[in-house]
């Protein structure tokens, strides 16, 4: 039988949430990385209300860090990892219930683009500490890269999975097969860009997210100088064209720089838990109209929102470093 990856606002039994320990993936901003993280792992946790919340540290000195920072509720999981993000490292579970098995894809650091030790590791060691059956999957899927809505429907980027430094020898046709048997995956929308300044190579789950059975949100532009206006404006066109999906709007932060650079900032990087929807913000003119528009559409959840100034020096957001696990 084919196991279906469930979409995120199903309950969930745990969740993973990686904790910054490298320097000089965050130059200058760690500590404010690590406020951010942890900021973010209390708000899910939510006083016990939410979910049991996994924080994964790097060392002894790491937890020691995180202890302080983070509510006692919160469970510290000493695991060695190299970035934090472990949407991308960490297993994707499929299925719910007893039928739950924790698939765990190939990692090649998004193209080979940031190698770091542990990186290919901490997936099967986080499935293997969740009791989960483990399935090694032979071909290379970041969980940034898929989006689902529990029915079947999936939407990911042309620009992510048919990249020739993931599956150089793989077709979108094969693609689309494999996402089938590892997550029962049976309808795909394909957008075509990501963000603009987004290392890995354009993750959709920071360009549209599902808010529910065929409902994708995707970010209205921001003014004149949003970097991603025409990025959104195709992500639309794509999805009306694919037929059968209501496209939510969501607010754009607009144009985010970090050390002069464009930064792939994007409210649609908000994770939903259990209890809550926390959302990366910016101090940006949009921040608190994106809270409330999550929370319109969550309306038996409290959305947060949570200062990501400083997780995002290192690249990426909330949802990037975090994993569920499906109760």
């Amino acid at each position: 039988m084919t196991l279906r990856m469930a979409a995120e606002w199903a309950p969930h039994e745990a969740v993973w949430i990686g904790f910054p320990h490298l320097d000089a993936e965050w130059p200058g901003a760690i500590d404010l990385a690590r406020r951010d993280v942890a900021a973010f792992a209390n708000a899910v946790h939510d006083g016990g209300r939410g979910e049991e919340v996994r924080l994964v540290v790097n060392d002894e000195r790491q937890a020691e860090i995180a202890a302080k920072l983070v509510d006692a509720g919160v469970r510290i999981l000493i695991q060695p990892l190299g970035d934090i993000w472990l949407r991308d490292t960490g297993p994707i579970v499929a299925g719910t219930g007893a039928a739950r098995r924790a698939r765990n894809f190939r990692f090649n650091w998004w193209g080979e683009k940031f190698v770091m030790p542990g990186d290919q590791e901490v997936g099967a060691a986080l499935a293997a500490d969740s009791g989960l059956p483990v399935d090694e999957q032979d071909w290379v899927l970041e969980g940034g890269g898929i989006d689902v809505d529990g029915t079947g429907l999936c939407v990911t980027t042309e620009e992510c999975l048919l990249n020739l430094n993931r599956n150089p020898s793989l077709t979108r046709g094969d693609i689309e097969v494999r996402l089938h048997q590892s997550l029962g995956i049976e309808r795909l929308l394909w957008l075509g860009e990501g963000l603009v300044g987004d290392h890995t190579d354009g993750h959709v789950d920071n360009l549209a997210r599902f808010v529910g059975e065929g409902r994708l949100a995707i970010p209205a532009a921001a003014g004149s100088d949003d970097p991603n206006a025409e990025i959104y404006a195709d992500a639309r066109a794509r999805t009306r064209d694919f037929g059968g999906v209501e496209i939510v709007d969501l607010p754009s932060p607009g144009r985010v720089e970090v050390d002069g650079e464009i930064a792939a900032a994007s409210y649609m990087n908000f994770y939903i838990g259990n209890s809550s929807v926390v959302v990366p913000t910016y101090g940006a003119a949009n921040d608190a109209a994106a809270v409330d528009a999550l929370a319109a559409l969550f309306p038996g959840r409290r959305a947060v929102g949570i200062d990501a100034r400083g997780i995002i020096v290192g690249g990426g957001s909330f949802h990037c470093s975090s994993q569920q696990l499906p109760a």
